[in-house]
C-alpha cells in the first residue's frame, strides 16, 4: 500500500455524508409493528392515554431521525405528522393482508399465528411502512427498510411496488418485486416468485419496467413474468415455473406442462448408466 492510498482514503473519510440512521430507523419499524399489533410482544397498552404516548414518543423519535437525512421534501416535523396521521390506514391494510394470509392457508391456525410467525405478514408490513416513505420522496431510508425486511425474510420488496389491498404472501422465500411493480387487491404469491423487468438498462430509470397484477391473481412457486407493458388480467392464475414476458387476459390459466417420465423395474441398480 502506498501514501497515496491512503490519502485517498482519507479523502473520502474527510467528505463523506453523516451515515444514514438504518439501524435505528429499522427498530423504530419494529416497534410501529409492535405497537399496532400487541400479539408480537409482551408488553401491553390496556390505556388509551399510554397508547398515545408511546405513539407520540415514536413520531418524536422519527422526526429526530429524519432531521438527520438530506434532501427532503419537507421538514422533518410535517413529514413525521404526515406519517403518523396515516397510522390508521395502515393499520386496516395490514389487518387485510393478515386476514388474506389466514383464508388462504390451511396450516395457519389463528390470526395471531400470521401476525406473530409468517414473514409474508412481516415483510408486507416493513414495506407498507416504506413504501409510505418512498411516496413522500424520502431519499434512501425506504431501501433501507427494505433490505432490513429482505435480510429478515428472503422477501424482496423494491418500496416502490404499489402492492393493494388483501395481498398474500404464502412462504415468500426468494419473492422479487420491481419498483415500478402494480398488484391489485387480493393478489396471492408462492415462493420464488419474480415480478421482474426485461431489460436493466440504465435509461429505462424512470419508466414502467415491471408487470402489472390484477386483482384476484394467484401466482405459484417459481413464475417469472416481466416487463413494464406486462399485465396479467384479473382472476387468472400463473403456474408454477412459468416465463411470462406478455400480457393475459383475465380468467386466464397458464402453466408449464413438465415432460417427466417415471419407470419401475426390480432392481434399480440396472437402469444406472454411469460409473463413478
Amino acid at each position: 500500500m502506498t501514501d497515496a492510498f491512503f490519502r485517498s482514503l482519507a479523502d473520502a473519510h474527510r467528505t463523506a455524508p453523516p451515515p444514514l440512521p438504518g439501524p435505528a430507523l429499522c427498530q423504530l419499524a419494529e416497534d410501529l409493528l409492535d405497537l399496532l399489533f400487541p400479539e408480537r410482544t409482551g408488553q401491553r397498552l390496556p390505556e388509551p392515554a399510554a397508547v398515545a404516548a408511546r405513539l407520540h414518543a415514536r413520531q418524536q423519535q422519527l422526526e429526530g431521525l429524519l432531521t438527520t437525512v438530506s434532501g427532503l421534501p419537507v421538514p422533518p416535523a410535517a413529514l413525521a405528522a404526515d406519517l403518523f396521521d396515516r397510522l390508521p390506514l395502515l393499520h386496516e391494510l395490514l389487518l387485510l393482508d393478515a386476514r388474506a394470509i389466514l383464508a388462504a392457508d390451511p396450516a395457519a391456525q389463528d390470526l395471531a399465528e400470521v401476525i406473530c410467525t409468517y414473514p409474508g405478514f412481516y415483510a408486507l408490513g416493513l414495506h407498507r411502512f416504506a413504501h409510505a416513505l418512498y411516496q413522500r420522496r424520502v431519499p434512501l431510508l425506504p431501501r433501507l427498510l427494505s433490505e432490513y425486511a429482505h435480510q429478515r425474510t428472503g422477501i424482496d420488496i423494491h418500496p416502490g411496488a404499489r402492492i393493494g389491498r388483501s395481498c398474500s404472501i404464502d412462504h415468500g422465500t426468494g419473492i422479487v418485486i420491481g419498483e415500478t411493480a402494480v398488484l391489485g387487491d387480493h393478489v396471492r404469491l408462492f415462493q420464488g416468485v419474480t415480478l421482474g423487468a426485461l431489460s436493466v438498462a440504465k435509461e429505462l430509470a424512470h419508466q414502467k419496467r415491471h408487470p402489472t397484477i390484477e386483482d384476484h391473481v394467484v401466482i405459484y412457486a417459481g413464475a417469472t413474468i416481466l416487463g413494464g407493458s406486462t399485465v396479467v388480467g384479473r382472476h387468472s392464475l400463473i403456474g408454477g415455473n412459468v416465463w411470462l414476458t406478455e400480457s393475459v387476459p383475465s380468467h386466464s390459466r397458464v402453466y408449464h406442462r413438465a415432460q417427466i417420465h417415471v419407470t419401475r423395474v426390480e432392481d434399480p441398480s440396472a437402469d444406472l448408466t454411469f460409473s463413478i
